[in-house]
């Protein structure tokens, strides 16, 4: 008997999500993958297979500003704010999100909503 575990089920959603959609020069893929304690946030072009712009709740930059911020998902809204604007900076205002085999739920939504409220249309 096999057993399944919750990894590898995501792992299963993941792949089944990355056959469907890519990030192209265009319309890159934002990816957002979360662990216990923080968030990463980076939006991918795969036809070349580089990073554009990442984002995490360990960076320098958004460390700063969630010293007082209590809970995972204000962090997240945080996250997704913070992906936007580097984002349009980087010329980039439409994208196609990727969860990445997590549930369009809780930290995920909320760094899915802040990067649509601060500009980026997906």
């Amino acid at each position: 008997m096999i057993r399944k575990t919750k990894k590898t089920g995501r792992f299963k959603r993941a792949n089944r999500i990355r056959k469907k959609i890519s990030g192209t020069e265009a319309r890159p893929r934002l990816t957002v993958y979360r662990s216990n304690t923080n968030i990463y946030a980076q939006i991918i072009n795969d036809v070349t297979g580089e990073t554009l712009v990442a984002v995490s709740s360990i960076s320098k930059d958004v460390k700063e500003s969630i010293k007082d911020i209590k809970g995972k998902i204000e962090v997240s809204k945080v996250v997704g704010t913070a992906i936007a604007k580097k984002a349009l900076e980087a010329n980039i205002t439409t994208v196609v999100f990727d969860r990445n085999g997590y549930k369009y739920h809780g930290r995920v939504k909320a760094v899915a909503d802040a990067a649509r409220e601060a500009g980026l249309k997906f």
